[in-house]
């Protein structure tokens, strides 16, 4: 699982960044408010990332602060 990942904002886009680590790219799903606190390419940032495994494909979720993923976690516990 992946908790946090720290490399080069290469790309910000609607909904998502690209971080660079190591040479390799982590496409990121993240709020707004997070993708707001990203700093420009190529500047260096760190994301807390809460990983979701499903039967067709592997999620990163990114996180600015701690209590954001907390709230996203929470939200994620909710059943229909």
């Amino acid at each position: 699982m992946i908790g946090r990942l720290r490399g080069a904002v290469d790309a910000i886009e609607d909904g998502k960044c690209l971080i660079d680590v190591s040479g390799v790219g982590y496409v990121v799903f993240c709020s707004s408010r997070t993708l707001s606190e990203l700093p420009n390419p190529p500047a260096i940032a760190s994301l807390l990332i809460e990983t979701h495994v499903r039967e067709d494909a592997i999620s990163l979720y990114g996180f600015a602060s701690s209590a954001e993923r907390e709230w996203f976690r929470l939200l994620t516990t909710v059943e229909w």
